[in-house]
């Protein structure tokens, strides 16, 4: 590895918790539960998702690959998020349409490398970063959002479609799925034109894409495993859970349901991604740090905490609105406790030899191969 590699990750990496954490501070100001600085609380959305999970993403990418060009998309991520605190609004979005692109770049490198519905569905989440991040940079009224989590969705369910495509499936499934993908590429097209309409079908291909992954992914034979096999299919199915309900929070939402906003975007959110994140991290942090990760069951703690309080939040608190601090609380203790264990358990663990760890499970890139 070498040292320019090095400080990219390790600028990567610093940048990506700055924005985590002020997108957290963000969204617990909204709550009423903490202030915070103002860019926080206004860019909340964009700070997670561009500042923290599209550089996070862009940088596994990096690793996984291998190749310095890898690296222009998590960089250009990490100064956009940045720029976007500093309150350079112009450079910000400079950037973060460069991130994208370059992303795209190595994605479509990959497809013509290894042409796999996985690979190709890693592209089409990109090219949805990309189209967010460009309605988002003109200021459009609407399907931002749509753009942004679908670009998060689809990245998550390449990983899992690579690991699913080993196991024995019916024809139905793999010509589902594309329905599925299909659908849910029209609903975002379709938001930005006709609001209600694209998040009506959105909120449909969401709830089929749960439903889908809970059907055929390989964590519901993992969760009978031991060690982390379980404690990852357990963060997986979880998840599941959350995206189907998520996407009818969407269907709500569309057809004008009070309160449909906050379960529509924080079920995808938090009880979708970041039971994501928790449930692949132990591999993923080990395979940018190039160290190991030693499980306990201690990190089953910060899992129940994060769909406890989540659960909390958007299924209790709407008949108890003073609860919706403690429970925004409550998610973000769930992520910090969970951050300072892994760190804990990097700090234990042994080095491992460059590309070792990634190749060792699964990733969020899905570029574990390539």
């Amino acid at each position: 590895m070498s040292r320019a590699a090095t400080l990219a990750r390790l600028a990567a990496i610093l940048v990506a918790a700055a924005s985590l954490a002020a997108g957290i501070a963000g969204g617990l100001a909204r709550l009423g539960a903490v202030p915070a600085p103002p860019v926080a609380i206004a860019q909340h959305a964009a700070l997670m998702i561009g500042g923290f999970l599209g550089t996070v993403i862009s940088l596994e990418r990096a690793v996984a690959l291998g190749q310095r060009a890898g690296y222009l998309a998590p960089l250009a991520s990490a100064a956009g998020a940045i720029f976007l605190l500093a309150g350079w609004h112009s450079a910000a979005m400079a950037c973060w349409i460069a991130a994208p692109l370059a992303l795209l770049a190595v994605s479509l490198a990959i497809v013509r490398r290894q042409a796999m519905p996985h690979t190709a569905l890693l592209a089409l989440a990109s090219a949805l970063w990309l189209a967010g991040n460009v309605a988002f940079a003109m200021g459009a009224a609407h399907g931002v959002l749509e753009a942004w989590f679908g670009f998060l969705v689809l990245t998550i369910a390449a990983e899992r479609l690579e690991l699913t495509r080993l196991l024995p499936r019916r024809p139905f499934a793999a010509s589902s799925f594309r329905a599925i993908v299909a659908l849910l590429l029209a609903a975002i097209a379709a938001s930005f034109v006709e609001e209600a309409a694209g998040r009506l079908v959105f909120g449909a291909a969401l709830v089929a894409l749960g439903a889908w992954l809970w059907r055929y992914d390989l964590a519901r034979r993992t969760l009978h495993a031991h060690g982390f096999a379980r404690f990852a299919a357990a963060a997986l199915l979880a998840g599941y859970g959350w995206l189907c309900a998520g996407g009818v929070a969407w269907i709500a939402l569309a057809l004008g349901a009070a309160g449909a906003r906050d379960v529509a975007l924080h079920a995808v959110a938090l009880g979708f991604v970041f039971s994501m994140i928790l449930g692949h991290a132990p591999i993923v942090i080990p395979a940018v740090a190039r160290a190991r990760v030693r499980f306990h069951p201690g990190f089953y703690a910060p899992l129940v905490l994060l769909h406890a309080s989540l659960f909390v939040r958007l299924v209790l608190a709407p008949a108890h609105p003073s609860w919706r601090a403690a429970s925004g609380i409550g998610n973000a203790a769930a992520i910090a406790l969970f951050a300072v264990l892994l760190v804990a358990s990097l700090r234990t663990s042994r080095p491992v030899r460059a590309g070792r760890a990634i190749m060792e499970g699964p990733n969020i890139s899905g570029c574990r191969n390539s």
